[in-house]
């Protein structure tokens, strides 16, 4: 018997209520959907409330599976696209409100043109605002150097001084992009094959950087949909600011030394220390900017150097 046309996967952690109303969404939608889908849930060892509230979605119908630890999102994913059933697999954040026109349309984008291989949508913020944190321009040395020097902070959405933004772009047109983020991604199982899946070696932040540049090195063309329209209620399922920055931080990190060897690595990871350096002369003391930059040493490391 062959499985679902889709397979969503959530990987949970903690955020009890917003786990509640993005799996109450995603139920409503695969009951409404014309796709035979599904959805699978990987808890990474949160507390009594969200793992109460993933018992409720269980006797909706959700597959679910519980860690005995955190495992980190790279790899919780990967366990959850391991135990899904379906032809394409999308990957949600738990802070999400998901319908099914969304699921529709982002199948529809993808099925349109596979030779794109990740496919995206566009991101509100529950006040119905642009949340533009759907993709992203590729980090590189030049968008480094501009966040060392601050051009990046002075002319937050400049197209050629803050690259990574992708300038002015409301995500309201179809296009190409460097990276599809994790918290609204869909593939094939035969392209997630493919590419081996996520890095376990990210924990979390970088690790859906890492699998666009791995499909863009494969010939594949990661793009978005603005049809593919979801609620993202940013960091709902994160922790304190600084505990944050410390995992972006210590993903760029990663993928930097990663992506590159040699004198460009060197050059990309003291950028990425000069740019905290120069926000923390102008932050007050135990902000988060002197905090990282005490700590510098420890996320520069990235995350198997660091263990």
């Amino acid at each position: 018997m062959s499985g679902p046309d889709l397979s969503v996967v959530v990987v949970t952690y903690e955020a009890p209520d917003w786990t509640r109303r993005c799996l109450d969404s995603l139920v409503a939608a695969v009951e409404t959907m014309s796709l035979d889908a599904e959805v699978v849930v990987v808890d990474n060892a949160s507390g009594s409330e969200t793992r109460a509230v993933i018992a409720q979605a269980r006797a909706a119908g959700v597959r679910a599976h519980q860690m005995d630890v955190n495992v980190g999102f790279a790899r919780a994913c990967n366990v959850g696209v391991g135990l899904s059933r379906g032809r394409l697999v999308a990957l949600i954040n738990p802070d999400t409100l998901v319908t099914a026109a969304a699921l529709e349309a982002l199948v529809r984008f993808h099925d349109a043109d596979p030779s794109r291989g990740i496919v995206g949508g566009r991101t509100v913020a529950p006040d119905g605002t642009l949340d533009p944190r759907s993709c992203w321009g590729a980090m590189t040395l030049w968008s480094l150097a501009c966040y060392a020097t601050g051009l990046s902070t002075l002319f937050r959405g400049n197209r050629v001084l803050d690259p990574e933004s992708l300038g002015q772009w409301q995500r309201d047109s179809e296009r190409a992009v460097d990276v599809v983020t994790g918290c609204l991604l869909l593939t094939s199982r035969l392209v997630w094959d493919e590419l081996d899946g996520f890095d376990e070696a990210f924990f979390m932040y970088g690790e859906d950087a890492d699998l666009c540049w791995r499909a863009w090195r494969s010939g594949y063309r990661p793009s978005v949909s603005p049809a593919a329209q979801i609620v993202h209620a940013v960091g709902a399922s994160s922790s304190s600011t600084l505990a944050k920055q410390r995992l972006l931080m210590r993903g760029r990190a990663h993928l930097a030394r990663k992506r590159w060897h040699g004198i460009r690595r060197r050059v990309a990871l003291g950028l990425m220390a000069t740019g905290v350096g120069l926000r923390s002369l102008t932050s007050r003391p135990g902000s988060v900017s002197r905090e990282l930059w005490t700590e510098r040493s420890d996320w520069l490391a990235g995350w198997t150097e660091a263990g």
